[in-house]
């Protein structure tokens, strides 16, 4: 009972110092907004799926500019569970592996696969930070990405993409607000 007890605050203090990893969030809407660019263009796919794969390359930097234009606690050293929250989001890298394999073999699909992988690895922050925002949208941006993907064009997956980013920003930050008004 004791350990259930300190495990919940650990993970109370960590969605609250690092306000749930919104900063990720924001910046993931830079990215799918960089992705449409990339898709409005008339480049070849396989030169749009290389610039999609170096675009992924500005998340962590990106968050963590915009963690300290918001002051938001990037690594939480003192908190245990700061490191779990790594392990999650480096388990991501592990299944673009797949994204590499479609890139040459179904290069339509790349685009798909990685917003498959985006909405999947935020399930367990749902339990880490107490959000059914996270628990939510990792289930509605990898089913809607699997329809949007097999029957649209990249293009209009990536728009669908920013707007569910936008919509999951909003939702994150109501939750913070939430959290914070308790605290």
């Amino acid at each position: 009972m004791k350990s259930a007890r300190i495990l919940h605050a650990l993970r109370t203090d960590l969605a609250l110092r690092q306000l749930k990893g919104i900063h990720f969030i924001i910046m993931s809407v830079f990215l799918w907004s960089t992705l449409i660019v990339i898709q409005a263009t008339d480049l070849h796919i396989l030169m749009k799926n290389l610039l999609t794969f170096c675009a992924t390359g500005m998340i962590l930097p990106g968050a963590y500019y915009i963690s300290k234009l918001l002051r938001i606690d990037f690594s939480t050293k003192d908190n245990p569970l700061s490191k779990l929250g790594l392990l999650f989001t480096l388990n991501q890298l592990l299944y673009l592996l797949i994204a590499m394999w479609i890139y040459p073999t179904l290069p339509e699909y790349m685009l798909m696969v990685i917003a498959i992988i985006f909405g999947a690895h935020l399930l367990p922050f749902g339990w880490l930070y107490h959000s059914k925002s996270y628990t939510a949208f990792a289930i509605i941006i990898s089913f809607l990405a699997l329809i949007i993907g097999l029957n649209f064009s990249p293009l209009v997956l990536a728009i669908a993409m920013l707007l569910l980013e936008i919509i999951f920003v909003y939702c994150l930050y109501r939750e913070i607000k939430r959290i914070s008004l308790k605290s």
